[in-house]
């Protein structure tokens, strides 16, 4: 028998909204969701590839009892973690989860930027609920953004990064209402997985973020920025196939679901070959995603960091040990008889590199070819890029690293999305049994999460800072340790 309702209210800048409690108010563990809270205008008609306008006040209570709607469109179960995709036009939104609704509280907050290669995702997945963090005295938040064509694509007479403008915008409503929920907006720590990883990355280092986040977390960010020419090339193609011009007049008049369709056509794989396939995938990154534009991004990420963009904001880093053996799983028939060595120089590993890059990875290469493939693909992909994002942010606030290294059963290995159950401390989620197996590790859950909760607390996640000197990485397992250089596996890829 379902239990009744008991709803609760606050008062923002834009409204009184109403959510619902999860739980007895005022018991341990109880928190009310606000969910499908609108931080912009619909991004429609007019509106459709401009920069996001901040939400109209609204008279009377609004519900905010359900997701609201996402720019994920596809839905389904995705390989690795449930993409709910919620119907409608009001796509950018917050879900807010809180112990403690109303002004005074200064709770510290985390705001979750989802995962999907800047065109997959969405923040309504059940794997993203805030429960624990509530529990833990922490207001959550989920944005929302713009993906793919909508969000990245270069369009004439439109701005760049529209994806970017929306996080933004975002963070900016989070700034101005979220004391109205419980939070202390001095203590914003944003954080994200994948592309929401990389998001966490791109915002240090746009001047337009300063002073929007305190602190930051980036669960397995890839390096892989938007290429400025594909992607203008990926619009004139999209743009001629739709009988439109690349213009944001024109394509203001192309129905979504025929650009969306498009998109997923000329997105798709155009080689049979995995090997060239894994190549061009490593030497081309993703068709949509941030770019430099002069003005959100000044200059290449690293490049920016550098410069000391994002210098006075404290930030965790770190991946999964073997992100993509789930991209293999399909290919075990057939290339698992294939030497491994022969395998990596058609990928781009040849003569000193890659003997220096097997001596550095022999445990993976005594598991074999797939495993071998997939760490290398990894480390290309994830890995191998963190000791120069360490260097880049030499004398900035801390920067701490970690490894997630604890191997799933279902795949026998730290995959890609593994670590998500494990951060958001939600190990019974829908379809988790899926990643994790049917038993994992809670104390380990207990452990990552409640360094991010330290981490939101207090900017120290509990273990020391890492300098390029002295790279010390906090490696999760069972047991975790802190090891003098996580990422001594990749030198050889530097």
């Amino acid at each position: 028998m379902r239990e009744p309702d008991r709803f609760a209210e606050v008062l923002t800048p834009s409204g009184r909204l109403r959510g619902r409690w999860r739980g007895e108010p005022g018991t341990p563990g109880a928190s009310a969701a606000f969910l499908g809270v609108p931080f912009a205008e619909a991004p429609t008609g007019e509106r459709r590839y401009g920069a996001p306008v901040p939400q109209a006040p609204w008279d009377g209570v609004r519900d905010a009892l359900e997701p609201g709607p996402t720019p994920y469109r596809k839905g389904g179960t995705a390989n690795l973690l449930p993409e709910a995709a919620v119907p409608g036009d009001a796509t950018l939104n917050v879900d807010v989860f809180t112990p403690d609704p109303g002004p005074g509280a200064n709770l510290p907050v985390l705001v979750w930027i989802h995962g999907g290669a800047f065109t997959a995702g969405s923040p309504a997945s059940p794997w993203y609920d805030g429960a624990a963090f509530c529990r833990d005295g922490v207001v959550t938040a989920n944005l929302s953004y713009r993906l793919g064509f909508d969000g990245f694509a270069p369009i004439q007479g439109a701005p760049a990064n529209r994806g970017v403008l929306d996080w933004i915008a975002a963070l900016a409503w989070v700034q101005d209402h979220i004391a109205a929920f419980g939070g202390d907006p001095s203590r914003v720590t944003v954080a994200g997985q994948s592309a929401g990883g990389t998001a966490v990355l791109t915002l240090l280092a746009s001047p337009r973020a300063k002073g929007l986040l305190a602190r930051g977390w980036a669960l397995s960010p890839a390096p892989a920025y938007g290429d400025p020419a594909a992607a203008e090339a990926l619009t004139r193609l999209i743009a001629e196939r739709a009988g439109a011009l690349p213009t944001r007049e024109s394509l203001t008049a192309v129905a979504e679901k025929r650009l969306l369709k498009l998109q997923r056509k000329e997105m798709g794989l155009k080689s049979g070959n995995i090997t060239t396939a894994i190549t061009a995938a490593l030497d081309e990154g993703l068709p949509y995603g941030p770019v430099v534009d002069g003005d959100l991004l000044p200059a290449a990420v690293p490049d920016a960091l550098a410069a000391g963009h994002g210098a006075e904001v404290p930030l965790v880093v770190g991946t999964c040990d073997d992100e993509l053996v789930p991209a293999f799983r399909n290919a075990k028939r057939f290339l698992r008889f294939l030497p491994a060595r022969f395998l990596l120089g058609r990928i781009g590993l040849t003569g000193a590199a890659r003997r220096a890059w097997l001596a550095d990875n022999a445990d993976v290469r005594r598991r074999g070819t797939i495993p071998t493939l997939a760490r290398y693909t990894t480390d290309r992909a994830f890995r191998a890029a963190i000791p120069g994002l360490l260097a880049a942010r030499e004398g900035a606030a801390p920067t701490r690293l970690y490894r997630f290294a604890w191997r799933s059963p279902v795949y026998g290995a730290a995959v890609h999305c593994l670590d998500i159950p494990f951060f958001f401390d939600h190990l019974d989620a829908v379809g988790i049994d899926r990643l994790t197996g049917s038993a994992p590790p809670r104390a380990l859950a207990a452990e990552v999460h409640g360094a991010a909760v330290a981490f939101a607390r207090t900017g120290d996640p509990g273990w020391p800072a890492a300098t390029a000197a002295s790279p010390r990485t906090r490696v999760f397992d069972t047991p975790s340790a802190t090891v003098p250089d996580g990422y001594a596996g990749v030198r050889a890829l530097r």
